[in-house]
């Protein structure tokens, strides 16, 4: 398979987009916003003063509510790409929109070196020595079988030394780029590293460098992909979860309104089985909904209630019971019988014979 482009016998002109914005920006992003950035930024390439455009033009040329339009400039905003320049004369929803230039931000960011502490340092580049010495390390060889766990398939060695690298270049932990790579499937269903470099460098800008911080992140950006990660990883299971289990902590948390905290602690039920059961989970939380349980202070409780029952039903029974008499055997139950000496056609022969005898007697 190939890609091919027709060459025209007449300009009508193009707008060249930056390698980068396709490779990095543009998979992170609503298709929405995406469409806004390019539209605006063919406004930007045509620089014809005659043609006077705003917010309200983009949103009609495509067809979207302005509110659309302004969300997107906010959100290229916040990833660096875009600046929005407000002017006295105009309101919230007009402003003037300077695109960066994106190689150039690329160089400062990346191939320039940066300055830390006075001292300019390079992006970190992982020597073979270094990756050869990695692979014995456990918790970086448990954070790539996740990965791979992930992903569904073996990581090149190339793919092995640009994640390694991530964990320096970003200062992020294992575990956060275990999370990246679980977020770009189960959002974006993506598995390329591009996209999940492009997640751990917005991460990263948003000083999301720790498993803590993240959790808090994305239990407010992104509840759900929270509530089934969280769940998945306290159970000590690996991925992400299947659509069945989806099901059940949807119910959970939407339908009987659980907080994580209740959760957890029904999760904690599974110690004394012998393998994780959602559906054993779901029960303890099902019973938990019928007798109103809203806090860890209720399951408490509830636990101790059902402990005295337990002793109060174990003290009634040992106070009703009634001993069995003991069977007194008298001599009758001893006494053996001379029917026994005979067999059934004998016994038969002196009845018929005892019969005879009174008959004719």
């Amino acid at each position: 398979m190939s890609f091919r482009i027709q060459i025209t016998d007449i300009d009508l002109n193009d707008t060249p987009i930056e390698n980068i914005f396709i490779n990095d920006f543009m998979p992170m992003a609503h298709g929405t916003y995406v469409k806004v950035y390019l539209l605006g930024y063919k406004y930007a390439k045509d620089r014809d003063e005659n043609i006077n455009v705003d917010n309200r033009t983009i949103a009609k040329h495509l067809n979207i509510p302005l509110g659309d339009v302004l969300s997107a400039w906010d959100f290229w905003e916040r990833k660096g790409i875009v600046k929005k320049i407000l002017t006295i004369d105009q309101d919230n929803t007009e402003y003037n929109i300077e695109f960066l230039n994106l190689k150039q931000l690329y160089i400062d960011n990346i191939i320039k070196p940066q300055k830390e502490n006075n001292n300019y340092i390079k992006p970190y580049t992982a020597s073979t020595d270094e990756l050869v010495e990695a692979k014995n390390n456990p918790i970086i060889n448990e954070m790539f079988n996740e990965i791979r766990i992930v992903i569904k398939r073996y990581i090149t060695p190339n793919e092995y030394k640009r994640i390694y690298e991530w964990l320096d270049n970003y200062n992020m932990s294992p575990e956060i780029i275990i999370r990246a790579f679980q977020f770009s499937l189960e959002k974006k269903n993506r598995r390329n590293l591009s996209y999940v470099e492009g997640i751990i460098r917005n991460w990263y800008a948003d000083d999301i460098t720790n498993i803590e911080k993240l959790d808090n992140y994305l239990s407010n950006k992104d509840e759900k992909f929270y509530r089934y990660n969280k769940v998945i990883r306290y159970l000590g299971l690996k991925g992400i979860a299947s659509e069945p289990q989806k099901k059940y902590i949807d119910r959970w948390f939407e339908e009987w309104n659980f907080t994580m905290e209740l959760v957890l602690r029904a999760c904690d039920e599974t110690t004394k089985i012998s393998e994780v059961s959602f559906d054993y989970i779901d029960g303890i939380l099902k019973n938990w909904y019928k007798d109103n349980v809203s806090s860890l202070e209720d399951v408490e409780t509830r636990k101790e209630k059902f402990k005295t029952e337990k002793i109060e039903s174990k003290e009634a029974t040992k106070n009703t019971y009634t001993p069995k008499k003991k069977k007194v055997y008298t001599q009758f139950h001893n006494f053996k019988q001379r029917t026994t000496k005979y067999s059934a056609d004998e016994l038969e022969k002196k009845v018929r014979k005892n019969f005879e005898k009174k008959i004719n007697g």
